[in-house]
């Protein structure tokens, strides 16, 4: 397990360099940059593209409801539109359609604009996209091409955060599932596992802090596929051994459904966690955005203590798990 204070600290390092436009190669410099061009080739070689580049066709109505569509749009990369399913009814998007039209008993209308091998420097056109549709929340998977692409994290997480605020300025609610652990991933050996772990983390961690600021809520990731890749990745993960299974795809989407539901108040309160090493709570976001992406399915939102968004250690979040 990587050391959360340092992940909290690399966070802030990466937040604040996006913030400004500046500049850091990245958060394990240059060496570990260099590793990464030299072996990340190799691990590309390795998983290949057995399934192309295409998802199957999920656009459309779910939901055998009356009243006014809600408007569900995906966005971001290959698990965002469910690269290696071949029945839409296993994308992530028709999984999080139908939950959703079955809380909200309304028909759900929805369009993925999400693009296989996407990085988050490209979000803005399907942003541009998206906007034409009048969402009324748009569900973001990212950051796994940010990662195998060697883009600089501050890079990565200052597009994320102007997807995000464009998404709210137009009233938008806005759901990220952070970068997923890749050194989950066994085509990738070591040592470019470990520093695709800690990259992938402090990733996570950071893009939390963006989404958070710019007004979104964010979904941890993390190893969610791990424990089950260990023990069963014949049935979690695709013939890749990268992307996920239709099971995989399934505990991806059904970790974000309580959190699109809760961002369109449609759904209660939440129970506590019941795993006594998860903090619920209020937390200053620099700790949360850390914890969670040590986290697998932990939710982190913005909220205020006292009226006030901010305390001595910065913005102020709840962090919890919700209930699929």
């Amino acid at each position: 397990m990587i050391w959360t204070p340092g992940v909290a600290r690399a966070a802030r390092r990466i937040a604040a360099a996006a913030a400004v436009g500046g500049g850091g190669l990245t958060a394990l410099g240059v060496t570990a940059y260099g590793l990464l061009l030299a072996e990340g080739l190799v691990a590309r070689k390795v998983i290949g593209r057995p399934h192309g580049m295409e998802g199957p066709t999920a656009d459309g109505s779910y939901g055998d409801f009356p009243g006014v569509p809600i408007s569900l749009v995906m966005l971001g990369d290959s698990t965002s539109v469910g690269l290696g399913m071949s029945d839409p009814a296993h994308t992530p998007g028709v999984l999080i359609a139908n939950g959703l039209a079955a809380v909200a008993e309304r028909p759900v209308r929805l369009r993925v604009f999400g693009r296989s091998g996407a990085a988050s420097v490209e979000l803005r056109p399907q942003v541009d996209k998206a906007l034409k549709e009048h969402p009324d929340v748009a569900v973001i998977f990212v950051g796994a091409n940010d990662v195998t692409t060697q883009t600089p994290p501050a890079t990565a997480v200052r597009h994320l955060a102007k997807a995000v605020h464009r998404l709210r300025e137009v009233g938008a609610e806005v759901v990220v599932g952070t970068c997923p652990d890749l050194g989950t991933v066994r085509p990738i050996g070591q040592p470019l596992r470990w520093v695709t772990r800690r990259w992938s983390r402090q990733l996570a961690a950071a893009q939390t802090v963006a989404v958070v600021e710019a007004g979104g809520r964010t979904v941890a990731f993390a190893d969610i596929l791990g424990p089950e890749f260990a023990t069963n990745p014949s049935e979690m993960f695709g013939p890749d051994r990268f992307h996920p299974s239709d099971r995989g795809y399934a505990q991806a989407a059904y970790a974000v459904l309580p959190s699109v539901c809760a961002a369109l108040e449609l759904w209660p309160e939440p129970r506590p966690a019941r795993d006594a090493q998860i903090p619920t709570g209020l937390q200053p976001i620099y700790l949360a955005a850390a914890t969670a992406a040590e986290k697998p399915g932990t939710e982190v939102t913005a909220t205020r203590v006292e009226g006030r968004a901010t305390g001595p250690y910065g913005r102020w979040v709840t962090m919890l798990r919700r209930r699929p």
